[in-house]
């Protein structure tokens, strides 16, 4: 269930994502909090360079892996803008990170994407429970999935040369 504090950590990962956009990569952000609320690191995409294992979500369980006990990494929480793909829901369970919060579906995002004409990715997009099991996982917030939504138009309509 979605509280306040999770949609504050939910924005911010939005927040990350329009970051990521404005530098020209894929909107994505992600946010890893310790047990007692502490945003231990962040991060957004950075996949425009070609190399499509950039994700934050990646990225934080590393950093959780070199920075963390397993007993602190199975209390804390990752929250996303976007919910995890394979790679990296696999990562989050390999790790042992704890509860999973995301403001949109991979769902929703394979919808938007090919309303807007996008090609499907190669790897399958995934609910995160097929991935990983025994994790607590939360989402998606339908007001900021639109946000999200908006993000990837403007990504698609920019890689498209359009406004």
């Amino acid at each position: 269930m979605i509280n306040d504090t999770d949609l504050t950590h939910l924005r911010r990962c939005v927040e990350l994502a329009r970051a990521a956009l404005e530098v020209g990569d894929e909107p994505f952000g992600s946010v890893l909090v310790s047990a007692s609320g502490d945003v231990l690191t962040e991060d957004h995409n950075h996949v425009a360079s070609g190399d499509h294992t950039q994700h934050p979500e990646f990225a934080l369980a590393r950093w959780a892996a070199q920075h963390m006990t397993a007993e602190e990494r199975a209390k804390a929480s990752v929250y996303t803008s976007g919910e995890h793909c394979p790679m990296c829901a696999a990562a989050h369970g390999w790790v042992g990170l704890g509860r999973i919060v995301y403001a949109s579906s991979s769902a929703q995002l394979a919808q938007w994407l090919s309303e807007m004409g996008v090609a499907p990715s190669r790897v399958r997009n995934l609910p995160i429970h097929e991935v990983i099991r025994d994790t607590a996982v939360d989402g998606p917030v339908p007001e900021l999935a639109e946000q999200v939504r908006e993000l990837h138009r403007q990504f698609h309509a920019n890689r498209r040369g359009l406004s």
